[in-house]
């Protein structure tokens, strides 16, 4: 049984420790939901899985942008700083999708540099997904029930009579440019859908609020 280890006393210390700044504070909530999701050994098996959410920030010239905060690449969830979620420029990301491929070093690339942050580490292999849905709230794990349902023959066929259109299934895909396209049009082609499948790989949840996104 998995549980569900939010706590409205412990949100608000991480609320009461970020600096008042709205973004700031959000961020501060995506921080404590991405360590208790890290922090259970039945969302990530093996240490798997990245969150993100998406925010309004200003840049250097005083603009409003739109900034995607995702795990970075080397970092463990259950004890993520937000130096493990670097900010990266939005827009980029979202014109990539008009693209009919992109290597993994073209995407690696185009997104170091458009880090808010040269210093910071590199973005996971599926921000691009994360981009590409368009929640504020995202979180993927590697959950053994998930991986259970992810691994069977008939995926499909269960996962419908379990969630009942709820969630959907996306087909097996490496995590990348491919990826991110085809469960961005699964997911626009069912969008009151609470969550993707991905066949063979784990299971995305996403939301308005970072409790939203967890409590999915």
């Amino acid at each position: 049984m998995v549980l569900n280890r939010w706590d409205d006393n412990e949100a608000k210390k991480f609320i009461d420790a970020a600096w008042e700044d709205l973004a700031d504070r959000e961020l501060a909530l995506r921080v404590y939901t991405s360590q208790i999701i890290g922090q259970d050994l039945n969302l990530v098996l093996h240490g798997g899985g990245n969150t993100s959410c998406k925010l309004k920030r200003r840049d250097i010239f005083d603009n409003e942008i739109d900034v995607l905060h995702v795990k970075g690449t080397g970092w463990d969830l259950g004890v993520i700083k937000t130096l493990g979620l670097p900010g990266v420029r939005l827009s980029p990301l979202l014109e990539l999708r008009q693209l009919d491929a992109l290597s993994d070093e073209e995407m690696v690339n185009l997104q170091r540099a458009n880090l808010l942050d040269s210093t910071s580490p590199n973005p996971s292999v599926e921000t691009l997904l994360h981009a590409f849905l368009p929640h504020t709230f995202v979180d993927h794990t590697h959950a053994s029930a998930m991986l259970f349902l992810a691994n069977l023959p008939n995926v499909e066929a269960v996962v419908n009579e379990i969630f009942g259109g709820w969630l959907v299934c996306v087909p097996f895909i490496m995590p990348g440019f491919e990826l991110a396209k085809a469960a961005a049009e699964i997911y626009d082609s069912n969008p009151g859908v609470e969550g993707l499948i991905l066949i063979n790989h784990g299971h995305f949840a996403f939301g308005d609020s970072s409790k939203e996104s967890y409590d999915r």
